[in-house]
């Protein structure tokens, strides 16, 4: 076999590698989704009453004086947040920064839920936001304005320059990496 025909089959098998890597990564993605209907129905299983003994420890609900409206609460949280994860996570538009937005505005009310629980609450949840806010929404102003200058420079479309301004890490952790 030839050095030649020999760099041809590594690079097909490596490429056949990536494609069933992301077709396995795609497929477990897909069926988290897939399951959200019934993941969001877990809160029936929680008994009514206001504490639970489980093999982890015991739950106790002070705040909303029962465990299975607790957990009603936190899944009607934590559902939508593993949601917009996947979303960000997956999203390759320019504009898929503004996605931490609502994601900050869910973990604040999961923490103020589990704050309600041991009587320490804030109110001003908007302050919260704020930082957030500050720094994304000007980046995506900044992004869009850099389109737009693009579209009158260049003769090219829309979805040529989305195209440049797609950002695409090799994994996901270099995804991980780029927001922190």
């Amino acid at each position: 076999m030839t050095k030649e025909k020999s760099r041809y089959l590594d690079k097909e098998t490596s490429k056949n590698y990536g494609n069933k890597k992301e077709l396995l990564v795609g497929s477990i993605i897909a069926t988290f989704i897939a399951i959200t209907p019934f993941l969001v129905t877990l809160w029936q299983s929680v008994p009514s009453q206001k504490t639970w003994n489980t093999f982890f420890g015991s739950i106790t609900s002070n705040y909303y004086e029962d465990v299975q409206v607790l957990a009603w609460t936190l899944i009607g949280r934590i559902i939508p947040l593993f949601l917009m994860f996947i979303w960000i996570f997956t999203n390759r538009h320019w504009w898929y920064h503004v996605i931490l937005i609502p994601i900050s505005m869910y973990i604040y009310q999961i923490i103020e839920i589990l704050n309600d629980e041991i009587l320490f609450t804030e109110t001003n949840q908007i302050l919260y936001l704020l930082p957030v806010m500050a720094i994304v929404v000007p980046s995506i102003y900044l992004i869009r304005a850099r389109i737009f200058n693009r579209i009158n420079e260049a003769n090219k479309s829309l979805e040529e320059l989305e195209e440049e301004f797609k950002i695409s890490p090799k994994n996901f952790w270099g995804k991980v990496k780029e927001y922190f």
